[in-house]
């Protein structure tokens, strides 16, 4: 009985090796994603409001909302609706283009500076706690795999 099967009390072996694969990413997946929920939120920041902050802040001056939408980690299907309640939080600010009123481009705050400088230590020992029991050659290998396995979903 694996590890998996044993967690969710599965009396029958999964039905394929592929099933089981997709279910342990899914299941480290959430494991993961609830740590960095559980970090965000006595700042009242989603993991995909954090992404668009660093992204802004790794590119360094404003940015149009569909080419921040390209660079996020998470698929965000209403962007707008994401970037109005960072807008809400002081955490960003808007301004449309001057030659095109389509595009829209957006820019972090001091005030977003400031809370991804808060975040930087404490997303960075959460990093290290979450796969720091890996080795070095593992989280490569591991980095590897994930890129593969995402490889043919990324170009569609």
């Amino acid at each position: 009985m694996t590890k998996l099967q044993h967690k969710i009390s599965k009396k029958n072996p999964f039905d394929n090796i592929e099933e089981e694969t997709v279910l342990n990413l899914l299941h480290t997946s959430d494991l993961l994603q609830f740590q960095f929920r559980r970090l965000f939120r006595p700042f009242k920041l989603t993991e995909q409001q954090y992404n668009i902050l660093r992204i802004l802040r790794g590119h360094g001056v404003p940015m149009p909302s569909l080419a921040i939408s390209k660079q996020m980690m998470t698929l965000v299907p209403a962007i707008t609706g994401l970037i109005d309640r960072m807008e809400k939080g002081g955490w960003v600010t808007r301004k449309r283009c001057d030659k095109d009123r389509r595009v829209v481009y957006v820019a972090i705050t001091d005030l977003g500076i400031a809370l991804l400088d808060q975040l930087d230590e404490p997303v960075g020992a959460l990093d290290k706690s979450l796969v720091g029991h890996l080795s070095p050659n593992e989280m490569t290998t591991l980095i590897s795999l994930l890129e593969k396995i995402r490889q043919p979903l990324e170009t569609t």
